[in-house]
């Protein structure tokens, strides 16, 4: 098991983790009570893996998302009152109300709008990556992808440019068996699609419990320790579960009840909340005092989103052409 990091780091973390899932759990019933337009994709059971991933981020470091980004922007710190806005279509969204759930993000963070392409992200964050080289910053980029990403040729294509030019990159691979609706077991042989790939192109390449929000650190912090120093890109490979099906219309027939029990009761909020308990880090009420915070901010930002302006007529003809 991880180790315990200190009481500080722990109450970020977990601050993080129950921010984002409270965040999609407010979503999920704003637009099943049909008060949200649009659709969602919901990273819900996936929280470890953003937290872990970008908790010791720099703000000039980059992180591309794919089509559920909500983990990643908030754990970036995207704040939750700008996602609302977007998700909600309003002028002050984190997006100008032009991005809705699959596209959120604050450049300003370090974080660009979401690409909802599969593995289309890959090779822009080699991109990314080759420009801090080329600078010569030591800023790293960070690629997330699902596991059907690795199927596609982008992924071959980015992996192996960024392993031949030594870039510093690290590509993050949340393994939640599923493509879709399709289980990632039906689509390759490998247990392992993104880690056993990366070592054929040269990438160091490891496999973590994604649920686990210290080992996904502990991992993220060699990667980028790699990166900084100019020795190239790292595959973590993180085995996790969505708590929801693929989008917000998927009842999720095709999952075993039985798999769907065994992973449920390692729910990454549920589990690092009773750890922070069981070792004594911090108390309960410290812990639903953090809740009760998050819990009122995630309110407020859902009246305040409600009430927002819309965007101007006018605003639909910027940010057709980059300048």
């Amino acid at each position: 098991m991880s180790k315990m990091t200190s009481k500080e780091r722990a109450l970020g973390m977990y601050s993080s983790m129950y921010a984002i899932r409270q965040y999609e759990e407010t979503v999920k019933y704003l637009f099943f009570e049909g008060i949200m337009p649009g659709t969602i994709h919901q990273s819900a059971g996936e929280e470890a893996s953003a937290v872990g991933i970008i908790y010791d981020l720099r703000r000039e470091d980059v992180v591309f998302s794919t089509h559920r980004p909500a983990g990643h922007d908030i754990a970036k710190g995207v704040s939750i009152r700008s996602m609302m806005c977007e998700m909600f279509g309003k002028a002050e969204g984190c997006c100008g109300g032009k991005g809705g759930a699959m596209h959120t993000g604050d450049f300003s963070l370090g974080v660009p709008p979401a690409n909802a392409i599969v593995g289309g992200n890959i090779p822009i964050a080699a991109g990314a990556a080759l420009a801090f080289k080329m600078q010569k910053k030591d800023n790293v980029a960070v690629s997330f992808m699902g596991d059907g990403a690795t199927n596609e040729g982008a992924f071959h294509e980015g992996i192996n440019f960024a392993a031949v030019w030594k870039l510093p990159v690290i590509y993050v691979c949340e393994n939640n068996l599923y493509s879709a609706t399709t289980s990632i077991h039906l689509t390759t042989l490998l247990d392992n699609p993104a880690a056993d790939r990366g070592i054929a192109y040269g990438c160091p390449s490891t496999v973590v419990d994604g649920n686990d929000v210290l080992a996904v650190n502990e991992a993220m912090a060699e990667a980028v320790a790699r990166a900084r120093a100019g020795e190239g890109p790292t595959i973590i490979e993180l085995k996790t579960y969505r708590k929801y099906g693929h989008s917000r219309n998927d009842a999720c027939g095709y999952r075993p009840k039985e798999e769907e029990t065994e992973w449920f009761a390692k729910d990454p909020v549920k589990c690092f909340r009773d750890r922070i308990l069981s070792e004594g880090v911090a108390s309960d009420d410290e812990l639903k005092n953090i809740e009760d915070r998050l819990d009122e901010e995630i309110d407020e930002a859902v009246e305040y989103a409600k009430n927002a302006p819309f965007p101007a007529l006018e605003s639909a003809e910027r940010d057709i052409y980059a300048d």
